[in-house]
């Protein structure tokens, strides 16, 4: 399962323990209270553990990126032929700053990384 798919899971049921919560208090009843308390902790313990994880891994990324020799913007007439562009570029990362990792180093425009030139 994906980090996302994981962290959604537990986003839903701590959802779910919130509204359990919520009408066992109405209901008065003390015993069903302490244990969904200790669910939601534990449930959102669990939740910022794994986005920490996930920043973590992204700034690693970027971190990677911005070590590469090499990066520019990538021209239209190169976006339009991707395949032949990737085949003469050995280690050529694009980057678009409409994903994650884009708008994490704050791309204006699709950008290739490499460590030599091209």
């Amino acid at each position: 399962m994906s980090m996302k798919q994981e962290i959604q899971k537990l986003n839903n049921c701590l959802d779910k323990c919130q509204h359990k919560l919520n009408s066992a208090k109405s209901r008065g009843d003390n015993e069903l209270i302490s244990r969904f308390t200790d669910e939601i902790e534990k449930l959102s313990k669990k939740v910022s553990q794994l986005k920490h994880k996930q920043s973590y891994d992204l700034s690693k990324e970027r971190k990677t990126l911005l070590d590469m020799p090499f990066s520019r913007e990538i021209t239209k007439a190169e976006q339009a032929d991707m395949g032949k562009l990737k085949k003469s570029v050995k280690g050529l990362i694009v980057v678009h700053p409409m994903t994650k990792i884009g708008k994490e180093l704050k791309l204006k425009a699709m950008t290739g990384y490499a460590p030599k030139s091209f």
